[in-house]
């Protein structure tokens, strides 16, 4: 891998990544609830010539969360396809649960963005870990962790065949005989499964790009698996350079195993970013954001992403013994694997610990040394680039484009311009 062309995706959040940045930037406070707002990102990202942009998704809305950051949790296809008529080369990838969706809705959603944007979608696969999204969807239990990917596998399945339901040259279009298109060249995907029956194509052809990119973030065992089967691009990965080389070749292993091609997929890690025109205020800016986080959010949000509701736990109580047990989903291990080192400990002294709703980095720097980092971690194979997490936004985004992108390309590791025109031609190697 080294040497190779690096790959960058933009991750949107309201203000920026961190919880403190909306109290530290200029910009209206509810200007996160427009489509400008988004629209700038979007632009911003095309013009240092990125692979996508990258819309997370809430489908449960966690009341303490409202206190603490703003909440914009908009259905991600519909940003998205806003966004595409504002863009013209730019990746769209969006957050879709296999938990609480049907599979041909799904498919059909995320296919007409692939078709509205060109060949621009992806769909990041995720199985929600929230229990309190169940409610919302009149679900009277949420599926624990194995049936959540158990379901999963077959979801992502019964989506492929519906987006494959079609020929790539089904279109005649004859005008003189009057077939529009040939209905021998299209495949109903007649699936009928443990969890899903479903019978009929998608009431549309195929996109320029075939059907929309697959992309998994998962770390645990099973989200491994998964991503090993399906993903195009792997968005999650450990924190630190020796963790995350292991991770690689643990999932080019699997990748192997499922008889594909590892070089057919990208890992771009999230990594929030902080820079400064000297190391010196860049840590003054990550300082200031630092010191405006609030505590009481630090160990509700690290309940909240291990899949538990923080309004069912005493924060002066440690952690219960059921949930010190190894297994679930990573950050459930790693809250589990803190308690047990300090059983006796509070929770709320454990879990604030625990930063971050992606275990991610947070860089903290210069353009020069984001620049060098980047390049290690590529050329020690455990990336193909990063998954670009401004710890306030637009401005470590402007300043990545601005600053970050010109250093890559003039030592040839960027692209200077997109030579494709659909997402999956952008992550192409």
């Amino acid at each position: 891998m080294t040497g190779d062309s690096l790959h960058f995706n933009a991750f949107i959040w309201p203000n920026g990544y961190h919880e403190s940045a909306w109290r530290v930037v200029d910009d209206d406070v509810r200007g996160v609830l427009g489509l400008p707002y988004y629209a700038n990102i979007a632009r911003t990202a095309e013009r240092g010539l990125m692979d996508s942009i990258f819309l997370a998704d809430n489908i449960a809305i966690v009341e303490y969360r409202v206190t603490h950051l703003p909440q914009t949790q908009f259905d991600p296809i519909s940003v998205l396809s806003a966004l595409a008529a504002v863009t013209e080369k730019i990746g769209l990838i969006g957050t879709g649960s296999t938990t609480y969706n049907k599979p041909w809705e799904l498919a059909r959603r995320f296919a007409t963005l692939d078709h509205l944007s060109g060949g621009r979608a992806g769909w990041n696969i995720v199985t929600t870990i929230t229990p309190l999204a169940a409610a919302n969807f009149g679900e009277k239990a949420h599926p624990d962790h194995a049936d959540r990917y158990e379901r999963a596998h077959e979801f992502v399945d019964v989506v492929t065949r519906a987006w494959d339901s079609w020929d790539d040259d089904a279109i005649v279009g004859d005008r003189e005989n009057g077939v529009w298109a040939d209905r021998a060249k299209l495949h109903a995907p007649r699936f009928h499964g443990k969890f899903y029956d479903v019978e009929g194509v998608l009431p549309f052809p195929r996109s320029p790009q075939g059907r929309p990119v697959l992309v998994q973030a998962g770390q645990s065992a099973a989200g491994i698996g998964l991503a090993a089967r399906y993903a195009e691009l792997v968005f999650s990965g450990p924190p630190s350079l020796e963790a995350a080389v292991k991770f690689r070749a643990e999932l080019d292993t699997q990748v192997i195993a499922a008889g594909r091609d590892p070089r057919q997929v990208r890992v771009l890690p999230a990594l929030m970013v902080t820079l400064g025109g000297t190391e010196a205020e860049a840590k003054a800016r990550a300082q200031r954001l630092e010191e405006l986080a609030s505590p009481e959010f630090r160990w509700q949000n690290a309940l909240y992403t291990a899949g538990l509701d923080p309004d069912a736990f005493d924060p002066d109580a440690p952690l219960p013994a059921e949930l010190r047990a190894e297994g679930g989903s990573s950050r459930l291990q790693q809250l589990a694997a803190a308690a047990r080192e300090r059983p006796e400990a509070p929770l709320r002294e454990i879990a604030g610990k625990i930063t971050g709703g992606a275990g991610q980095v947070h860089f903290v720097g210069t353009p020069e040394q984001l620049a060098d980092h980047v390049l290690t971690w590529q050329d020690a194979g455990a990336v193909d680039g990063f998954t670009i997490m401004g710890s306030t936004l637009p401005y470590e985004l402007t300043a990545f484009v601005d600053h970050v992108v010109p250093i890559l390309q003039r030592k040839g590791r960027y692209r200077t311009e997109y030579t494709g025109s659909t997402l999956r031609e952008h992550l192409a190697p």
